[in-house]
């Protein structure tokens, strides 16, 4: 009976252990390089294998008018880090607000939505707010990180979005790109 509990322990241990190296193997995968957005006023880091969302998806994927005006995204276009320059009025003292703001809109549209963090933060010298939310969509639910910053007097909007089911494997990269949002 002890070795058929050692035995099982055994078992359980190796198929752990090979989960956590397939998952932190994906991870390492993934790299990220340096690009330029918005006219080169801000760098930040993009998964190397991302490309630019294509105007046909781009609508499809965002049907309203009010659609990111730039967005990154894997082959298959289940993973994107979209980006959008919103003309609102915006300042590193309102950030706070935008972040407060924000919330409540996710709140009201999404009461179902699960909340992982929020808040605003100093990056690379600069106040980033950010909102970290699995939100339901039509047939499963999605990771979000969407981060915002005001450049020029606007307000940058990014978006990380994923299906829920493949977070682990992004989570980490999702925060590393947040981290590395530089204003120029």
């Amino acid at each position: 009976m002890k070795e058929l509990k050692r035995l099982r322990l055994r078992w359980l241990l190796f198929v752990v252990f090979n989960v956590m190296s397939l998952v932190s193997a994906r991870a390492q995968e993934i790299s990220l390089e340096k690009k330029s957005i918005l006219n080169n006023k801000v760098s930040v880091l993009i998964p190397a294998t991302f490309g630019v969302m294509e105007e046909e998806m781009l609508k499809f994927k965002y049907p309203s008018e009010r659609r990111p005006t730039l967005v990154y995204t894997d082959e298959d276009a289940k993973t994107n880090l979209a980006f959008n320059y919103i003309s609102s009025n915006a300042s590193q003292a309102v950030l706070e607000a935008y972040k407060q703001s924000m919330e409540t809109s996710f709140r009201n549209s999404f009461p179902t939505a699960e909340w992982i963090d929020k808040g605003v933060k100093t990056i690379n010298g600069r106040k980033i707010g950010y909102l970290e939310v699995v939100t339901p969509a039509a047939d499963q639910k999605v990771y979000n990180l969407i981060f915002f910053t005001d450049v020029d007097g606007k307000l940058l909007l990014g978006t990380f979005n994923c299906l829920e089911k493949e977070r682990q494997q992004w989570q980490s990269i999702s925060h590393q790109i947040l981290n590395s949002v530089q204003v120029n």
